[in-house]
């Protein structure tokens, strides 16, 4: 007997109840309204495809966050990360809750700026702060995380030449259990470059070390990393107490929380891996109260996640515009929204759901975005019902990262919206255009005319 041939395992999920004609109903169940508003009127409204954000997620997924840290711990204030989704609206619905901002780059501390927080609410990390940066951030009293050793030397040339002394923390990198280590950004914990980075400021004299950071990875499955990582920064503030007599105003976890997606390969779904915020604020807390810091010099507990308070909150519209067979059989349908505006389908297996009443018959599908190239691919392989040209999905969980690495590719970016409470629609980006993109170009005068 011959060797059989390979084929690739597929994980089905079986659903109990009435058989319909095709057998036991495995299809996937449409989503035809967000936040009671029809999926069909916002598309007729706004166009295909649409972002929307549900304003009610976010703020209940806030609160959520906000309940689980507070419960376990006396003194906690959330940074809303920029750079997951630095839409207006959305940075200010999590102000109003009481965020702070945690910025990377000057561009967002301008954004900041420009919505209204205030600089001593501002968080200013990342490894690129120009020199004029940090002037305008120490000028406006932030929180500078400052990064390596040639970002404390500018601070220090800085600090020279001005009346106000920069408040500053350092990034610590280190081994919390988990692999690869995050080690290309701050200092290092074990091998004492963290410890040289305290001496240096310290000795200066001209910079206030007021708290330490560690952002220890990105969508982190194991909670009990982040313990592993509080209590290493909790004995650097002991030590830091110990030697030099002074304590610290806060220590920032960072972020990296885990949202509810799926990743690729994973073989069970994200809702079923990924910790909550009770287990993450369990694992933190344990970290600092079990620490060898006294109860009454318990620093701040500063929060910059970003993913897990933003991705469930957002939703992409899309619209088929074909179907068709591969070469080995497959099905494939293909949408108006591709990789150039779902840039996290790299490492998430989204959720696709049809936004009508569909067949209950399915098959394997690839779905595919509208671009002209081969890795356009929004899901590999999904059971779906068979949708036809003109029909519309709804792929979920897509609020973190796709509104700020979208790409402007082949087409413009669509409109984004936002449902209030109140079920009221606003547009929060507006849908681009030529002229968005003509606006910013010029043609030198010797190109202008041309025939054919």
């Amino acid at each position: 007997m011959g060797k059989l041939p390979f084929e690739r395992p597929v994980i089905k999920k079986l659903s109990a109840g009435m058989p319909g004609k095709f057998g036991i109903k495995t299809g996937v169940a449409p989503v035809s309204h967000i936040d009671n508003v029809a999926v069909t009127d916002i598309i007729n409204e706004h166009g295909s495809p649409v972002f929307v954000i549900s304003e009610h997620t976010l703020r209940k997924t806030f609160m959520d966050a906000k309940r689980a840290f507070e419960t376990r711990y006396p003194k906690v204030r959330f940074a809303w990360s920029y750079k997951t989704n630095y839409l207006n609206a959305v940075c200010s619905v999590f102000h109003q809750e009481g965020a702070w901002a945690e910025v990377v780059s000057g561009f967002e501390y301008e954004k900041a700026l420009a919505l209204g927080v205030d600089g001593q609410n501002i968080i200013f990390n990342g490894p690129e702060k120009t020199y004029p940066d940090l002037v305008r951030a120490i000028d406006q009293g932030s929180l500078i995380h400052i990064d390596h050793f040639d970002e404390m030397y500018m601070l220090n040339e800085i600090a020279g030449e001005t009346a106000k002394r920069p408040r500053v923390a350092i990034r610590v990198n280190m081994d919390t259990g988990v692999y690869p280590v995050w080690d290309r950004f701050g200092f290092n914990y074990e091998n004492g470059e963290a410890w040289d980075a305290i001496n240096r400021i310290m000795a200066s004299g001209k910079l206030d070390l007021t708290g330490l950071h560690t952002h220890i990875g990105t969508y982190m499955l194991s909670a009990d990393a982040y313990r592993i990582a509080a209590s290493k920064l909790a004995e650097l503030a002991v030590g830091l107490s110990r030697k030099y007599g002074q304590g610290i105003d806060y220590i920032d976890i960072g972020g990296g929380f885990a949202s509810k997606n799926t990743l690729k390969g994973a073989y069970y779904s994200g809702t079923d891996m990924a910790p909550e915020f009770d287990d993450y604020a369990e694992a933190i807390s344990s970290g600092l109260l079990n620490s060898s810091l006294k109860p009454e010099e318990l620093p701040l507990l500063v929060l910059e996640t970003g993913r897990a308070l933003v991705d469930d909150a957002g939703y992409l519209l899309a619209t088929v515009i074909a179907n068709k067979r591969l070469s080995d059989g497959r099905r494939a349908t293909i949408l108006d929204a591709g990789i150039n505006l779902l840039f996290t389908s790299f490492w998430y297996d989204h959720q696709v759901n049809p936004a009508q009443p569909v067949s209950e018959h399915t098959e394997e599908t690839t779905i595919y975005g509208p671009l002209c190239m081969n890795i356009d691919v929004v899901k590999e392989a999904s059971v779906m019902p068979v949708l036809k040209k003109g029909d519309n999905v709804v792929i979920s969980r897509v609020g973190a990262y796709n509104m700020t690495q979208w790409m402007q590719f082949i087409t413009v970016r669509p409109r984004v919206i936002m449902i209030d409470p109140e079920m009221k629609v606003h547009i929060i980006r507006e849908r681009e255009r030529l002229e968005t993109i003509n606006s910013l170009e010029k043609v030198p005068g010797h190109l202008i005319n041309f025939s054919l």
